[in-house]
């Protein structure tokens, strides 16, 4: 039976080239590369439209609960795992050997080199992403929040408090862009990993850590034994729109849009987090 969605993922407060391009498919019927859909498609007209396409497709496995490990170690859930199987439900395309795994930098460059189809991993569709790739509709926007050590007190109320600290971020994301325009006065130390990052700020190697708003509530819900916590309001709000993104090269952008589309106006609203710590939390 087929998972729904979100209509709107409402973050923390309610709120993929094959070697030479996209998946081919062996009939005729494509659609516009571009990031504007030039048709409107039904259910009808996307149900099944990738039969016999192959995609490549990433996410990043480090950044619940969107995408990360199972207790396994190997298994990857989270809602953007979700989100793939339900667009694969609707489109019927397969995925080649498997979605990869990366950090968020090398799933950006992957993207934007088309090395990858398509990628869904909480992904932040900033005005410099839309120069090298292309984006679906917003289902989940959420800002940012600072991160401290509990046990160690450097004053940090909120973002304002950040001049002259040590601030952790993951490389390539929108903490990570919005740290480097607007914290020239802080001394940036930035991270392949959110893991790392966290790790530092619980070991107070660095005074916070700025993380989008669900991650961090997630992985405080999640580690018990965690020193962290956020403090001050949320911030950068509507800068961190998470989308799907989609390989300029990949000729299928409006049906996988399309199936977005379908999923925000077929599912439930809920809260991400919410859901997302509930559902993890009920198997630890």
């Amino acid at each position: 039976m087929k998972r729904k969605i979100v209509a709107v993922l409402m973050c923390a407060t309610m709120v993929t080239m094959l070697g030479v391009g996209c998946g081919s498919k062996e009939s005729e019927d494509s659609s516009s590369s571009s990031s504007e859909t030039k048709e409107e498609l039904s259910e009808d007209d996307i149900k099944g439209s990738l039969d016999g396409v192959t995609l490549k497709v990433g996410t990043s496995g480090l950044f619940g609960p969107f995408s990360y490990y199972d207790e396994d170690g190997k298994t990857l859930i989270g809602y953007d795992l979700d989100l793939i199987q339900n667009l694969q439900d609707i489109l019927g395309f397969e995925i080649d050997g498997g979605v990869q795994a990366m950090d968020y930098s090398a799933l950006t460059t992957s993207l934007a080199e088309g090395k990858l189809d398509m990628g869904a991993a909480a992904l932040c569709a900033t005005d410099e992403r839309k120069e090298v790739m292309n984006f679906s509709e917003i289902y989940c926007d959420s800002g940012q929040v600072v991160m401290v050590n509990k046990d160690n007190d450097e004053g940090i109320k909120s973002v304002d408090d950040l001049k002259g600290k040590k601030v952790a971020v993951e490389k390539g994301t929108a903490s990570h862009t919005y740290a480097s325009k607007n914290l020239s006065d802080a001394e940036l130390e930035v991270h392949d990993t959110i893991t790392t990052a966290y790790e530092s700020l619980e070991q107070g190697k660095v005074d916070a850590v700025i993380q989008d708003g669900p991650g961090a509530s997630f992985y405080i819900k999640t580690t018990p034994d965690s020193k962290l916590e956020v403090v001050g309001d949320e911030f950068n709000q509507g800068q961190a729109p998470y989308c799907v993104a989609i390989s300029k090269d990949c000729k299928y952008y409006d049906e996988i849009n399309a199936a977005v589309k379908l999923l925000i106006e077929n599912g439930t609203p809920m809260s991400c987090m919410q859901n997302g710590v509930n559902k993890h939390t009920a198997q630890i």
